[in-house]
């Protein structure tokens, strides 16, 4: 048992509790006891005075692979980004992945998250497994993953955006998902893997993929995750090819659900926000991605105010170079001020959306997201008293709007996996050596 003791904690749970000074309680990797006050039982301390205790940080949209093609492309918006980095994202390989993964989940877990997605769709036929590659850094790292199965059929030649170099046919696609699902995904309580279906996007995938992925992910009863609404060249590009918007279009292919979570949602409407949250269907918030393409800003108060499953989500590092996770909190809130003014988002609003919102877009609000008893023990704890965070009287507020604070310890499952800033997993500096060697060599791939 481990006890957390003297943090202020908040908890994020349905009521908002919190304590200017409490304990959180930690035995077998679940959470035992949080309240006020000294924790008056045994159990190994640690002292955590001055600190924040909060939920762990759940990313809820990446492309890890991307962290090999950093600062390319770096003024063009989505679609001359992509047709730029398509083919040299042809090159990938088992290994290029292995270390853009292991340096991508490092940075993830030192700022903060315990459980991330992926949304892997390149699988070059000389590739290797690429998806496993994802599935064993993340195991090296320590995070609770939810990798996705990506997909993409609709090339060039047939009016998508993709060159047929990294497309496959419906089929391969649907035996692939059917036996990464088989390999790898866990659905028990606690699980730390777990695999959903991911047809890329409606430029980049056919009608007949989205309604049988449709079909073979609730069959396998697995989640299902796309690009949506991302830019208005989107838009257009539904309109013309389907006579529908993005959601129109989702809805048609059947695509509406509770098991459903979009990344991005930037572009919709009043009546959009509306459809998915009676559907339930979840959006991925990508404020750093979408300002550094330039696709605009999601109508993040909307979605809060609908009480639509809303999360955030450090998109891949080739559209958003930094990757770290907390510090998309403070850039969804000043995002959301500057499109809906200054209540478009409170400090509090941001840590739940970063937390049980991205539990619910992936189906585990009962397990994780807040500090519960009960809950799976995934933890971030913060220093708020040093010379940078002690002036500002409420520690959310420290947490969100200044600079990051220093992470003491974060927890998942139970098990610590970063101390005073440091990951007890993974060399730091070799991991950034292959990364390196990967992109160079990824590079050269692409000259050639």
């Amino acid at each position: 048992m481990t006890v957390f003791d003297g943090c202020a904690v908040a908890t994020v749970d349905a009521s908002g509790t919190e304590y200017a000074s409490g304990h959180v309680v930690v035995s077998d990797g679940v959470i035992t006891a949080v309240g006020p006050g000294p924790f008056t039982g045994d159990g190994e301390r640690v002292d955590a005075s001055g600190c924040l205790a909060t939920p762990g940080l759940v990313n809820t949209h990446h492309h890890l692979y991307q962290w090999a093609t950093r600062a390319v492309s770096v003024d063009d918006g989505l679609f001359e980004w992509l047709k730029t980095l398509y083919p040299i994202w042809a090159g990938i390989s088992e290994e290029t992945v292995g270390a853009a993964a292991r340096a991508g989940l490092a940075r993830l877990a030192l700022t903060g998250c315990t459980t991330s997605t992926d949304h892997h769709y390149v699988f070059p036929r000389s590739g290797g497994d690429v998806l496993g590659a994802t599935i064993d850094a993340a195991a090296t790292v320590g995070l609770r993953f939810h990798p996705t199965r990506g997909s993409m059929d609709l090339s060039e030649k047939d009016g998508g955006l993709p060159p047929d170099s990294v497309v496959q046919s419906l089929d391969e696609i649907l035996a692939a998902v059917a036996a990464a699902v088989h390999r790898w995904h866990d659905p028990s309580p606690g699980s730390m893997l777990r695999i959903a279906a991911a047809p890329c996007s409606p430029f980049s995938v056919t009608q007949d993929l989205m309604r049988q992925s449709a079909a073979q992910a609730r069959e396998l009863d697995i989640r299902l995750h796309t690009h949506l609404a991302e830019t208005l060249d989107e838009d257009e590009f539904c309109k013309e090819k389907f006579g529908r918007t993005p959601v129109e279009y989702l809805e048609d292919v059947g695509w509406l659900g509770p098991d459903v979570w979009l990344a991005h949602g930037v572009h919709l409407s009043d009546a959009d926000v509306g459809v998915l949250a009676a559907a339930g269907t979840g959006v991925a918030h990508c404020p750093s991605s979408n300002a550094r393409l330039g696709s605009g800003i999601a109508p993040v108060a909307a979605l809060v105010g609908a009480d639509a499953p809303l999360g955030l989500g450090v998109d891949g590092a080739a559209s958003q170079e930094h990757g770290g996770m907390v510090d998309e909190l403070r850039q969804a809130l000043f995002a959301a001020r500057l499109r809906s003014g200054p209540s478009g988002l409170t400090s509090r609003q941001a840590l739940r959306i970063a937390t049980m919102g991205g539990a619910r877009c992936l189906g585990r609000q009962e397990e994780i997201g807040s500090l519960e008893v009960g809950k799976r023990a995934d933890i971030a704890l913060w220093r708020v008293d040093g010379p940078f965070h002690a002036d500002i009287v409420d520690p959310v507020d420290a947490l969100v709007y200044a600079a990051p604070p220093p992470l003491v310890r974060l927890v998942v499952e139970g098990r610590t996996i970063v101390v005073d800033g440091a990951l007890q997993t993974l060399d730091v500096e070799a991991a950034g050596r292959d990364l390196r060697d990967a992109a160079r060599t990824l590079a050269a791939r692409a000259s050639r």
